[in-house]
């Protein structure tokens, strides 16, 4: 027998050759790494599709997928100038077609300007493009009324993700006591538990007040604060606002207290905003916690250090794919900033494509232009359309005896509350898994509906949840709020037998 035939059958001198890499010599932090958004519920709906698509049959004839916030696999279409300006970018010899606005041409002739060689195939520098990083800044000053933006102290990113978990590598350290604690909401966007666990920092909860729309109690932060301090050492917190999955849009006077606070107990203050543009509730208005840092005195603007998040994933454009998006670092140590760029420098660069359309973005067609009429009826016919989904999510769930639904004020998501009778809960313990679970399950299998349990995103105990997104279709939104409010009422018959008093 051939030495190459001996390998293949995995021996050699009759000894089986065993694996390097397995469950028991794989890095624990990976092991300890959960994603609900992309957890179990979405591995099944995808076996499910496949079992659909290879001629089986359920009592439903789709799978909606109302789990992630994937606005363009929702049906909704790109934006036409932020993709013209991406496709001139990409392939310049468009620039010679008479299909594409001198609007585009100009901003993708200046986008490739900056570019090395012209193209962008070649890298950037690791913070990014210089003419994007300078149109950012411009945005951010235009956004905030006047506050000052230096474009230096803006990162481009591969999606706000990319951002968030290099920060946080900047934070993690010390060991046992002295070991980084990270402050996050709950309920939370899993990324956050995600990368604690793997940078094996501690996670110090601070829950949302759900009976007040979720709103951030400030008493709430000063406990989970001080039940931190006995067993690591609080360096950082993290808001998400807009929320997600909670949708809460956080008011001016909410911002102070969090900057307050973060200012008296020496905090690093991380701002996820990427939901900036998608503010519904027309009492409701998003302020950058930048610029309330601001106006709240150069004691606390020139000493808080903040790093606000952005991303091309959401708001109007939905354009997850181009995992594009940047961060704005304020306040920053000199050295510090420099150990910065060095970690930038090991990834090489975000996606330039993404970068152009970042750009877009933070530069669209201003009311002079050709271009802007037709990109202003997109936007808001999007954004439109987002806020009559958020209401109407909200009406037809509190219609459902057993479930309740704060209002979804902005991002994509509602967050509603299910009552889970006892014999569920129960029958989910026997089962190994959280009630909440058994509910997304069972609501997946019978009606071809795929959202995501709350226990992934974190709840208060005793109390039940699911995330979905307001992203589909009117008529499918409508559809799905039909199945799972008459699921919602047979699953209630079922393990409880309509006791309405309980609920």
């Amino acid at each position: 027998v051939t030495l190459r035939a001996k390998a293949s059958a995995g021996r050699l001198d009759g000894k089986m050759r065993e694996k390097t890499l397995t469950m028991d010599t794989l890095n624990p932090q990976v092991k300890a790494v959960e994603y609900a958004v992309r957890g179990p519920i979405v591995l099944k709906a995808g076996e499910i599709e496949r079992y659909l698509e290879e001629g089986g049959t359920k009592p439903f004839s789709e799978v909606i997928k109302a789990n992630i916030g994937d606005a363009h696999a929702m049906g909704q279409q790109p934006i036409t100038f932020l993709r013209q300006v991406v496709a001139l970018c990409t392939f310049p010899e468009l620039m010679d077609s008479p299909s594409f606005p001198e609007d585009a041409k100009w901003r993708a002739r200046r986008i490739l300007q900056g570019c090395g060689g012209h193209s962008l195939g070649s890298y950037s520098a690791s913070p990014g493009v210089e003419c994007i990083r300078k149109d950012i800044a411009a945005y951010i000053e235009q956004r905030d009324e006047g506050v000052p933006s230096d474009w230096e102290n803006i990162y481009l990113t591969t999606g706000a993700s990319d951002g968030i978990m290099t920060i946080l590598r900047l934070l993690v350290s010390g060991k046992d006591s002295s070991r980084t604690g990270v402050m996050i909401p709950i309920p939370q966007y899993p990324l956050y538990s995600a990368a604690i666990s793997e940078m094996d920092a501690v996670q110090v909860n601070y829950y949302l007040d759900e009976d007040n729309c979720w709103a951030l109690d400030i008493n709430e932060l000063h406990r989970a604060y001080q039940a931190a301090k006995q067993h690591c050492q609080p360096r950082v917190i993290c808001i998400i606002n807009p929320g997600n999955p909670t949708g809460q849009v956080q008011s001016k006077k909410c911002i102070e207290e969090v900057l307050h606070f973060a200012y008296e107990e020496n905090l690093f203050v991380m701002s996820d905003e990427v939901y900036q543009d998608n503010v519904y509730a027309p009492d409701c208005q998003f302020h950058s916690f930048k610029k309330v840092l601001y106006e709240m005195g150069p004691e606390y603007f020139s000493s808080v250090e903040l790093v606000s998040f952005h991303s091309t994933s959401k708001g109007y454009t939905g354009e997850c794919g181009f995992r594009g998006g940047y961060m704005e670092v304020i306040n920053m140590d000199p050295e510090v900033k420099a150990q910065l760029v060095k970690l930038l420098s090991v990834r090489l660069c975000p996606p330039l494509a993404g970068q152009a359309a970042m750009d877009v973005i933070v530069n669209p067609p201003q009311p002079e232009e050709h271009t802007f009429k037709q990109f202003h009826q997109e936007k808001s016919s999007v954004l439109g359309a987002l806020a009559e989904k958020a209401k109407l999510t909200e009406q037809i769930l509190n219609s459902v005896p057993g479930i309740k639904c704060n209002p979804v004020q902005g991002s994509m998501y509602a967050f509603p509350r299910i009552f889970i009778p006892p014999k569920a809960v129960e029958e989910a313990k026997a089962l190994g898994m959280q009630p909440d679970m058994l509910y997304c399950l069972r609501l997946l299998e019978e009606t071809g509906i795929c959202v995501v349990p709350g226990s992934g995103f974190g709840q208060k105990d005793r109390t039940y949840h699911f995330r979905m997104t307001i992203l589909p279709s009117i008529e499918k939104l409508n559809v799905l709020l039909g199945k799972v409010r008459d699921f919602h009422i047979s699953f209630l018959k079922e393990y409880s037998g309509l006791e309405w008093d309980e609920i």
